[in-house]
């Protein structure tokens, strides 16, 4: 098995799954964007993004879906929600949540304060979907109310695809996202083994 990786990108969210399985895998770090820095690795995957992870005759370009793929071909385990379960909706909506509805406004602040040319950056842009992130994320300090984690009572690939938001919320300095709900639970992940050792595969 083996992950094509930047540091810092939401292929985070695969290393730290693989992580906390304790599987075998190749990690290969690339520079961002790899699509530009490195045209050969369009040869593994067309699109040029990260993740990509290939295993066997697998070849998946999602890191949510990542993450629900190991848990699932790798189970049976708690990181995963099964679907005899009564959590089992709201697993896979908070999976599915945590790129479609956190990431995907953050991509937006970060392509146009840091990655365009000066020239081409757009401060009201980055204004406008620096709120639309905050006014999604407030779902997720609802849903640690009177919980520790996002559903089924104990740790999943839920919280990992969804605290990869935060992490980037981190980076593009958007501290209110660090609400008090939302702050315990980052404490009670980020003392976890398993972030540990995907940071320090990074």
């Amino acid at each position: 098995m083996k992950l094509y990786h930047c540091q810092g990108a939401r292929s985070l969210r695969c290393v730290w799954a693989l992580e906390e399985l304790s599987l075998d895998y190749e990690l290969e770090t690339l520079q961002f964007p790899p699509r530009v820095v490195d045209k050969a690795y369009k040869e593994v995957n067309p699109l040029g993004t990260v993740p990509c992870l290939i295993d066997v005759d697998a070849m998946m370009t999602e890191s949510a879906a990542i993450c629900e793929y190991l848990g699932v071909k790798y189970g049976p385990t708690p990181l995963a929600v099964t679907p005899d379960e009564p959590d089992y909706g709201a697993y896979l909506n908070w999976l599915h949540r945590s790129d479609a509805t956190l990431t995907f406004p953050q991509t937006l602040v970060f392509r146009y304060s840091a990655l365009e040319p000066e020239d081409r950056r757009q401060p009201q842009v980055v204004e406008d979907y620096r709120k639309w992130f905050l006014g999604r994320w407030r779902s997720v300090e609802a849903g640690l109310e009177g919980r520790d984690y996002l559903c089924a009572g104990r740790f999943t690939m839920a919280d990992i695809c969804v605290a990869y938001a935060l992490y980037f919320a981190n980076t593009l300095g958007i501290t209110e996202a660090m609400t008090p709900n939302v702050e315990a639970w980052w404490g009670r992940l980020t003392a976890r083994e398993g972030y540990k050792r995907a940071l320090a595969r990074e």
